[in-house]
């Protein structure tokens, strides 16, 4: 079994994968500081509690975009699951061409979830990963991750609504039955789901009028599941891109890494 492990700025989201298939998958927080035991004691009885024999893990992979975890996370691995993780970043192959400015600066998580699409579709993508802050990234017919656009998720959006003001409430994100609220609470569920719907749309039209084509628009991220249904721009929404990625990518390096290690 292969353990993928997609390390977020909010969340750690995990997926095992049995030969092709995605046999389970779960998520703790990120920001609570926790010790390699901990990890490695919250790893092992998350599997248990799936079914899943750690001792059954014959491969680990890691993207992730919080250095600071990294020490406890991989000790954790290697003293409760006694593999060595292939972490992903310079050096690994991924299936696709990085083409920016700067291309050490890019996320592991977006080149994860690029490289998954591609993969997938063999086309062009737009992928839009909802997360702490929400990214397109553009991926053209030929392999070439070119484009990027960055801006704050819905979650940062709603908690900067609440701390910059002096008696808006926190709220529940979620979309109201109409943009006509009567209420405070209603207004700013409006102002922020029916507002960043409108980014979403706005932000895939100009992408797609700058590079005059129509791509593939692919949705994932927790937040995905509420904005992806709520416009026909988007084209599928899927929970389990990251993981998928991982996967491609971690079999595209196995044979060199189990050389290496």
């Amino acid at each position: 079994m292969l353990l993928t492990i997609d390390v977020g700025n909010t969340n750690i989201t995990m997926g095992i994968y049995h030969q092709d298939e995605l046999v389970a998958s779960f998520r703790m927080t990120t920001k609570t500081p926790r010790t390699s035991d901990e990890l490695g004691f919250l790893l092992c009885n998350m599997m248990i509690t799936k079914g899943i024999n750690p001792d059954d893990i014959e491969a680990v992979i890691i993207s992730s975009v919080v250095p600071k975890i990294m020490y406890s996370l991989t000790s954790s691995i290697r003293k409760y699951l006694h593999r060595e993780p292939m972490i992903i970043g310079p050096g690994i192959k991924t299936g696709i061409r990085i083409q920016s400015d700067n291309p050490k600066e890019v996320g592991a998580d977006r080149i994860v979830n690029v490289a998954a699409a591609y993969h997938t579709y063999q086309k062009a993508c737009l992928v839009i990963d909802f997360g702490t802050a929400t990214t397109y990234d553009y991926v053209s017919d030929e392999g070439v991750f070119e484009y990027t656009v960055i801006s704050p998720g819905i979650e940062i959006a709603a908690q900067a609504l609440v701390s910059q003001t002096a008696k808006l409430p926190d709220i529940e994100i979620k979309k109201p039955a109409s943009i006509l609220a009567k209420n405070t609470i209603q207004g700013m569920q409006a102002g922020l789901v029916y507002g960043y719907i409108g980014q979403v749309e706005y932000t895939i039209k100009k992408i797609q009028e700058e590079l005059k084509q129509k791509m593939m628009v692919i949705a994932t991220g927790g937040l995905g599941r509420m904005i992806a249904p709520e416009t026909k721009l988007i084209d599928l929404y899927d929970p389990d891109l990251a993981y998928r990625g991982m996967k491609i990518i971690f079999e595209k390096n196995r044979e060199v890494f189990n050389h290496e290690h």
